[in-house]
C-alpha cells in the first residue's frame, strides 16, 4: 500500500510537472534582437543559443523588436534557430518585419506582445523600390518552407512577402500582408498574445524559471566595429597606403607591417561574420602574389599590376556585398570602395606635398633628364690625377687603392691586371674612371 502510494506521487508529479522548489533552479536565456539586423548579429544569437544549450536552459527566449535587415544575416540566424536542440519562442515585443518575420518563423512558437505587429516581408533596393521577382520568389519560397515546418498556412507567409498573393477573408491581391498581434493569433500564425515576458513564461510553464538575458562580448563587439561600414574604408586606405609605401622603401618594415594587419582586419572581422568566405581569401592572395611579382620580378606596370589590382579589388567588393547580395548592398559596397580610394588619393597628395617641404618626403620631387644629367653621389674632384694601384682585376671594372682609400673604379680603355699603376682621369659621383699607367 505504502509502495502505491509513493509510485502515485510519483506518476502525479510528473504529470502536473516540477515543484516550485525546482522550477526555480530552471534557466531561460533571453535573447534581444533589436535594431537592424546586420551580419555582426547573427554570431552574437549563435552563440547565445550554444551557450543556453551547453548551460542546460530549458528554453531561449528571441525578443524581436526590427524593422528588419539583410536577409543573409536573417539567413544565418534562421539556421542557428532551426538546429537548435532546446525549444526557441519569439517574443515580438513591438514589431517583427521583414528579415525579423522570417527569424520568428523560424522559432517553435510566435508569441505577440501588446500593440505589436509582424509581416511586411518584401524585399527592397534603392529607395524602397520592390526587388526583382528571382529575389521575390526565393524569399517566398523561404518564407513558405518556414511556415510548413511550423504547421502555419503557408499562404498567410507568403503574403507577406508578395502583395500577388491572395489569402480569402484575410488580404486582398496587390496589398502586402502585416498581422498585429491579435489577427496573427486568430489566424493561427501565433501561438498567443502576452502582456509581458513574464506572462509568455507563465503559458510555456516556465513561470519559476531564472531569466538570463544574453549580452555581446568583446569579441563580437571588436568584429561589429572593424566591420563597421564607417571602420572599412579607413581599414582599406591604411592597407593599400601601406603596400604603397613599403614598395617604394627597401626593406620590409612598419608601412608594410601596418598594411598587412589593416587588411587582415578588414577580411578577418568579414570572414567572421560571414560576408568574406574562404574565396575571397584565396582571391586576396592572388593579388598578393601578382602584385609581388609586378614589384620584384616585373618592375613597371604591366599585366602583374593589372591582375593584382583586380584580384585585390574583386576580393575587397565580393567581401562587401555577401552571399546574398540586393542593390543597397551593391551601392554600400561601392561607397566603401569609393570612400577608401578618396582617402588613399588624399594621403598621398599629402605624403607628396606636404612631407618633402618638412625634409621627409619619401618621393622625388624634381624631375631630371639626359640634359641636365643626375648624380647620386657629390663628385670627387680631389681624386682627379690621383695615382693608385688595381686591387683587383678591372674587367672593366673593379677595385683599387688610391691614396689609402679603397674605392670602386672602372677602366676607361681595356682591362687592366691586378696590381698595375693606374691614375684617376674622371669622378663622376660614385663611378671614378682611371686609366693604366
Amino acid at each position: 500500500m505504502i509502495r502505491r502510494t509513493i509510485l502515485g506521487v510519483v506518476v502525479w508529479g510528473a504529470v502536473l510537472g516540477p515543484s516550485p522548489a525546482s522550477a526555480q533552479q530552471e534557466t531561460v536565456y533571453l535573447v534581444p534582437v533589436t535594431g537592424v539586423i546586420e551580419l555582426g548579429l547573427a554570431p552574437f544569437i549563435a552563440r547565445a543559443i550554444r551557450e543556453a544549450e551547453e548551460a542546460g536552459a530549458r528554453a531561449v527566449i528571441l525578443e524581436l523588436e526590427t524593422p528588419g535587415g539583410r536577409v543573409d544575416a536573417a539567413q544565418q540566424i534562421v539556421k542557428a534557430v532551426s538546429q537548435s536542440t532546446i525549444p526557441v519562442y519569439a517574443f515580438v515585443n513591438a514589431h517583427a518585419w521583414s528579415a525579423g518575420a522570417m527569424i520568428a518563423l523560424a522559432a517553435d512558437s510566435v508569441f505577440m506582445g501588446p500593440v505589436s505587429s509582424i509581416g511586411a516581408a518584401t524585399p527592397v533596393i534603392g529607395a524602397g523600390q520592390k526587388a526583382s521577382e528571382k529575389i521575390v520568389s526565393a524569399m517566398r519560397g523561404e518564407f513558405r518552407a518556414l511556415a510548413e515546418a511550423r504547421g502555419i498556412d503557408p499562404r498567410l507567409a507568403e503574403a507577406m512577402v508578395d502583395e500577388s498573393v491572395e489569402v480569402e477573408g484575410v488580404i486582398e491581391e496587390g496589398k502586402l500582408l502585416t498581422l498585429t498581434g491579435k489577427e496573427a493569433v486568430d489566424l493561427g500564425f501565433a501561438a498567443a498574445e502576452v502582456t509581458s515576458l513574464e506572462d509568455l513564461l507563465e503559458k510555456v510553464h516556465l513561470s519559476g524559471a531564472t531569466v538570463h538575458t544574453a549580452t555581446i562580448n568583446w569579441a563580437e563587439r571588436l568584429v561589429r566595429f572593424l566591420s563597421h561600414p564607417i571602420v572599412a574604408p579607413i581599414l582599406l586606405s591604411m592597407g593599400t597606403l601601406g603596400l604603397i609605401i613599403e614598395i617604394k622603401t627597401p626593406s620590409f618594415g612598419l608601412a608594410g607591417f601596418v598594411g598587412l594587419t589593416s587588411f587582415a582586419a578588414f577580411f578577418g572581422s568579414h570572414l567572421l561574420i560571414g560576408l568574406a568566405g574562404w574565396e575571397e581569401v584565396l582571391l586576396l592572395g592572388a593579388g598578393l602574389i601578382a602584385l609581388g611579382i609586378e614589384v620584384f620580378v616585373v618592375p613597371g606596370f604591366g599585366i602583374a599590376g593589372a591582375i593584382s589590382i583586380l584580384c585585390i579589388g574583386g576580393a575587397v567588393f565580393l567581401a562587401l556585398i555577401g552571399n546574398l547580395p540586393t542593390w543597397p548592398d551593391v551601392v554600400r559596397a561601392s561607397g566603401v570602395i569609393s570612400t577608401a580610394g578618396i582617402m588613399v588619393i588624399a594621403s598621398i597628395y599629402l605624403l607628396v606635398k606636404q612631407l618633402p617641404a618638412r625634409g621627409r618626403g619619401i618621393f622625388l620631387m624634381t624631375a631630371t633628364d639626359r640634359a641636365t644629367g643626375y648624380i647620386a653621389s657629390a663628385a670627387r674632384e680631389d681624386l682627379v690625377g690621383a695615382e693608385g694601384v688595381a686591387a683587383t682585376d678591372l674587367h672593366p671594372s673593379g677595385t683599387a687603392v688610391l691614396g689609402g682609400e679603397r674605392l670602386d673604379v672602372v677602366s676607361e680603355v681595356g682591362f687592366i691586371d691586378k696590381g698595375a699603376r693606374i691614375r684617376v682621369v674622371r669622378s663622376e659621383g660614385y663611378r671614378h674612371v682611371v686609366e693604366l699607367l
